[in-house]
């Protein structure tokens, strides 16, 4: 398949920094500003491909971390690559596991060589370089491959900070030397912590190693979301504007819009997955929690105007399969929930290109602090 990656700005709203837009990717192109969901081990939760593309997904995230430790990337690539081996034709991003190195501290030692951690599976010490870290994902066959990245949880010592971003971007230029593959796009990930002068010098220099794409990483672990939107709203500006921007794993619907607001472009998360598994299901009104026993003779769907499949069913119904631990139940809380957030970002779009996503988040935002926990949900009744 021949290499096509190109990113084109369709608008700028007038009133912010908030920007539609058309990556394009050798699996083919996807609408900006963009959700993917996190299909970790190479699938998204309950959530069969088909059902993805239903839901409006255009692009999913798997990790290298896990993927690295089984099958093996060896097996993929014997097996045709992930888009084969998941059966997902669309465009897929790699994560490279600077994150699981992260999380999973307390088996990792990080050096300037790599990280060595033992693995949660069957124990065994794997070695994870930068160059390493490209090799999987080459192997993996993905559209989009991250840099190996040093993270740091937050608030922590400008030292710590400090030494793990330096670190970043060395292995960053390492990654970028290491690449083979011609059809896969490297991102670069700017570090930097709450550090808003870290975060310039680091994106100041990762521009000079002119990647295609790049992510802002390294938050969401731990400060408050006042402080993300901050060194988002900093740092967004200092990436290329003819290059996706990429805010990793986050997060929230409000998250997603506030973001959007100072220019990103696409997202990960698990949350409307894990939350749909959990029982809680995304509204413009709040959440729904359909455990509670408020819902046990509510006739309402989720959402009269959702179009995805658990909204044909009643919120008793759908609490009804949690109670009884049916799998059924944590299947259409995921749907509805991913479909939840891509319509949320079309809906972003089009107010972006009518130069009004001001006015469309601040509703939403509204919409979601004001709305009851489960939507002014009560017992149902047959009118008389």
């Amino acid at each position: 398949m021949a290499a096509r990656f190109a990113f084109s700005l369709i608008h700028r709203d007038a009133g912010c920094a908030a920007r539609s837009g058309v990556f394009e990717t050798p699996h083919g192109s996807l609408r900006t500003p963009a959700f993917m969901p996190v299909a970790t081990q190479g699938s998204v939760k309950g959530v069969l491909p088909d059902q993805l593309r239903l839901a409006g997904t255009q692009i999913v995230l798997s990790n290298t971390y896990h993927l690295l430790l089984r099958p093996g990337p060896e097996a993929i690539a014997r097996l045709g690559g992930l888009h084969a081996f998941m059966r997902w034709d669309g465009p897929i991003l790699t994560d490279s596991g600077g994150f699981q190195v992260f999380s999973l501290a307390e088996r990792t030692r990080v050096t300037e060589a790599g990280a060595r951690f033992q693995s949660h599976v069957d124990g065994r010490l794997v070695d994870l370089t930068p160059e390493d870290a490209v090799a999987v994902q080459e192997s993996l066959g993905s559209d989009v491959a991250m840099v190996l990245d040093h993270v740091v949880a937050l608030p922590n010592t400008p030292e710590a900070i400090r030494d793990a971003t330096e670190r970043s971007i060395r292995w960053a230029l390492r990654c970028r030397q290491a690449q083979r593959r011609q059809d896969q796009a490297l991102f670069g990930i700017v570090q930097g912590g709450l550090d808003l002068d870290l975060r310039a010098e680091c994106a100041q220099r990762l521009t000079e190693l002119d990647f295609p794409g790049y992510a802002i990483g390294g938050l969401s672990v731990g400060e408050p979301p006042e402080q993300m939107y901050r060194v988002v709203e900093t740092t967004a500006p200092l990436l290329p504007a003819d290059r996706p921007r990429y805010l990793m794993g986050v997060g929230r619907p409000e998250d997603l819009l506030e973001s959007v607001r100072r220019g990103i472009d696409l997202f990960d998360c698990v949350m409307p997955t894990r939350n749909g598994r959990n029982a809680m299901a995304f509204t413009d009104h709040g959440p729904v929690r359909l455990r509670n026993a408020v819902h046990q003779l509510d006739r309402r769907p989720i959402d009269d105007q959702c179009p995805c499949p658990a909204c044909g069913h009643s919120r008793a119904y759908l609490r009804h399969l949690f109670m009884c631990n049916e799998m059924l139940g944590p299947i259409l809380l995921s749907i509805h929930n991913l479909t939840y957030y891509h319509r949320l970002l079309a809906d972003a779009r089009r107010a972006i290109e009518t130069d009004s996503f001001s006015a469309f988040a601040d509703e939403k935002l509204s919409g979601w602090r004001c709305g009851s926990p489960d939507n002014s949900a009560g017992e149902t009744r047959d009118e008389v």
